[in-house]
C-alpha cells in the first residue's frame, strides 16, 4: 500500500491538524491537499506573543513589566504585516494576559522544559504524530498547555483535551495533564482527566485522515466529496473565503 500522506506531501499529522479535520474537513483539504494555506490571524499571533512574556517571566525572573515589553515586542514583529481588523483589540488585551499568566504559573515555580517537541506513533498510521507542549516540571510531574482566551471557560474543551493527552502519553502517562487558561481579567488552570479515551480518540482520528487521503491522489477529488461551511470561523478571513468559492463555488 502506497503510503497517502507522502502522495500528499504530509510529512506527518499533528494534533491540531487532526481537531482541523474533525471540524472542518473541507479546510483540512484546503490546507493541507491543495496547500491554500489562510493567513494567521491578530488573535494566534496574540497567544504566541503573551507566551513569550510568560516563558521569559517563569525562565529568568523577569518582572512582569518586562515581560509585558518581550510580549508587545514579539507581537508587533508578528503582525508587522498583518491587515487583520482585530489587530488593536489584541494588542490591547496582552499586558494583562501575560500578568494573569505569570500570577497563574509562578507558583509551579522555574519549568524544565518550554516548548518541547514530541513525537508519538500509531500502530498502522505512515507518518508520525507532531506537536510541542508549552510547558514541564518534570521535577514535580505537571505539564500544561497555555491557551488565552477573552471569555473563560468553565472545562477543557474536546480539541485540547486531545492535544494534552498525546503530549502526556509522548512524554510518560505518569505525568499529571493540565490546561492553563488566561484572559485579560482572569485564569484557571485545569486537570485533564481519561487521558488514554483522548489518545485514542485522536488515534481514531489519524486513521480516518488515512483513510480518507486514500481514496484520490488527486487534492481536487478529495475536495470533491467534502462541503465548506462558510459561515464558520475558518472561512472568516477574505481569502479563505475566495480559495471556497473558487474551489466549491459557495
Amino acid at each position: 500500500m502506497k503510503n497517502p500522506f507522502e502522495v500528499h506531501d504530509l510529512k506527518h499529522l499533528s494534533p491540531s491538524a487532526c481537531n482541523l479535520f474533525t471540524n472542518s474537513p473541507a479546510m483540512f483539504v484546503l490546507e493541507k491537499c491543495m496547500k491554500k494555506r489562510s493567513p494567521v490571524g491578530a488573535a494566534a499571533y496574540r497567544g504566541t506573543a503573551v507566551e513569550a512574556g510568560i516563558v521569559e517571566g517563569l525562565l529568568n525572573g523577569s518582572d512582569d513589566e518586562a515581560c509585558v515589553k518581550i510580549a508587545q515586542v514579539e507581537f508587533d514583529k508578528l503582525t508587522a504585516l498583518s491587515g487583520d481588523s482585530r489587530r488593536e483589540k489584541e494588542a490591547g488585551a496582552i499586558g494583562d494576559m501575560v500578568k494573569m499568566g505569570l500570577a497563574e504559573l509562578r507558583p509551579y515555580g522555574q519549568p524544565t522544559s518550554t516548548q518541547g517537541k514530541i513525537e508519538y506513533h500509531i500502530e498502522g498510521l505512515m507518518v508520525p504524530m507532531i506537536g510541542f507542549y508549552d510547558f514541564e516540571w518534570a521535577n514535580h510531574g505537571i505539564l500544561t498547555d497555555l491557551k488565552t482566551t477573552h471569555a473563560l471557560p468553565s472545562k477543557i474543551s474536546t480539541s485540547h483535551a486531545r492535544q494534552v493527552a498525546l503530549y502526556v502519553a509522548a512524554r510518560g502517562n505518569n505525568l499529571d495533564a493540565r490546561l492553563t487558561y488566561v484572559t485579560s481579567k482572569k485564569s484557571a488552570t485545569y486537570h485533564l482527566e481519561n487521558v488514554a479515551q483522548h489518545v485514542l480518540a485522536l488515534e481514531k482520528i489519524a486513521l480516518t485522515i488515512q483513510r480518507f487521503l486514500s481514496i484520490s491522489d488527486d487534492p481536487a477529488e478529495l475536495a470533491a466529496i467534502v462541503v465548506p461551511e462558510v459561515d464558520s470561523f475558518y472561512f472568516a478571513d477574505p481569502m479563505a473565503r475566495k480559495a471556497a468559492f473558487d474551489v466549491w463555488g459557495l
